[in-house]
């Protein structure tokens, strides 16, 4: 039976781990995320869990420590922010590489610099190549969801991958919404219990971790890894639903809000999806046929399945939370744009930069945002791409 309660996403993130019980949380504090090892360490200290908290001295020492854990057979997890998550950038590919399926709670904020601590996606958008699985969260609830599903996935046979679970930093990660949680023993009894095949500690059974790769198996472990990735997609998918099944709720890939008969849709991840709902609804009320298309799994890209739900749309808004320095667009663009070309897919598309550093994102701009893709559409309007939204100028 669903219990009902009121959480901020860190908390919420906090007490999915309690209900989970993993092994070994290594971890060091930063910006926004630091609630959640603190938080994971009192239940600890109150004799709540028995998971086993290592202190360490930065970042870089709290994936290390993770992957020696997970490689040695136990259920292993951390968390960060921003500048830890780029600490952590050597130990991120050994994790992917070595095929240890550590979770990592991540608070989205902005990667430095100018020196920031507020939201954005550049900290994991910049990571987005390093062979983890990525996961991103609209409100407190999904963060919530979202880890409880994250060890099924990572563990599963046919994926053995590390597994980012992203949320807003202070927008979801400290405001507090109404959430439901889940009864222990039903989480308990959905994440089932860590068993892996092959581990470190495995008496007459040795392995080699990290050995090195000579040129004639590098290539092929790498392949293996990218088939992985792929094979995620359909896990990810298999475990959302038998999630929903049994809870009542949650998405697969991506969420469709009011994209049937839609002529204008907006591409967007993370909570300001929800700030993009409540203009589509106010827009269908003037008789605008506009929607929603909510990515939750940025890693593996679903490519194909985000074609199919565009097709018979007129444009579509792409909104990036980051910028790539490409002098092209952002990351989210240029991986549509991609797949709407090799699907065949002929619609008009404008690229959007919004949010940097906590830049706010309201309603008004979702307005003039789809003001704009209706000028494309009907009057021929030639729109910049690569538009920052809400950008002060001189005039």
């Amino acid at each position: 039976m669903a219990k009902k309660d009121r959480m901020s996403g860190n908390e919420a993130v906090a007490y999915a781990i309690k209900q989970i019980n993993p092994d070994v949380m290594p971890a060091f504090p930063i910006t926004p995320s630091t609630e959640i090892p603190q938080m994971v360490s009192t239940y600890i200290a109150n004799g709540e869990i028995d998971t086993e908290f290592i202190p360490v001295e930065s970042e870089h020492s709290s994936m290390s420590a993770a992957i020696g854990s997970e490689a040695a057979g136990a259920r292993s997890l951390t968390a960060t922010s921003s500048a830890g998550l780029a600490f952590m950038w050597e130990e991120l590919l050994l994790a992917a590489s070595n095929r240890l399926p550590v979770a990592l709670a991540l608070v989205n904020r902005t990667l430095s610099g100018p020196i920031n601590i507020n939201c954005d996606h550049s900290d994991s958008m910049a990571a987005r190549d390093v062979g983890w699985i990525q996961i991103y969260a609209e409100t407190n609830q999904e963060a919530y969801d979202n880890f409880i599903q994250a060890y099924p996935i990572a563990e599963d046979v046919r994926v053995h991958l590390p597994i980012m679970i992203c949320q807003d930093g202070f927008i979801t990660s400290h405001a507090v919404m109404n959430i439901e949680l889940i009864e222990d023993e039903d989480v308990k009894e959905f994440v089932g219990e860590y068993k892996p095949e092959e581990f470190l500690l495995n008496p007459g059974k040795p392995i080699a971790v990290g050995p090195y790769s000579v040129s004639n198996y590098a290539m092929e472990a790498r392949k293996n890894q990218a088939l992985a990735m792929e094979n995620s997609k359909e896990v990810i998918l298999e475990v959302a639903k038998k999630f929903k099944d049994r809870f009542g709720r949650g998405v697969g890939l991506f969420e469709e809000y009011r994209t049937e008969d839609a002529d204008y849709i907006m591409l967007i991840m993370g909570s300001a999806a929800g700030t993009a709902k409540e203009a589509v609804d106010n827009l269908r009320d003037k008789g605008i046929k506009a929607g929603v298309l909510k990515l939750r799994v940025f890693r593996p890209f679903p490519a194909e399945e985000i074609a199919e739900a565009l097709k018979n749309c007129k444009a579509v808004a792409i909104m990036d939370r980051t910028e790539s320095y490409n002098a092209h667009g952002g990351p989210l663009a240029s991986e549509v744009l991609a797949g709407l070309y090799r699907s065949k897919v002929n619609i008009e598309t404008v690229s959007y930069t919004y949010g940097l550093a906590g830049r706010d994102f309201t309603v008004d701009s979702v307005y003039e945002i789809f003001d704009e893709l209706q000028a494309v559409v009907n009057d021929g309007f030639k729109p910049v791409q690569h538009r920052y939204i809400g950008l002060r100028t001189c005039e």
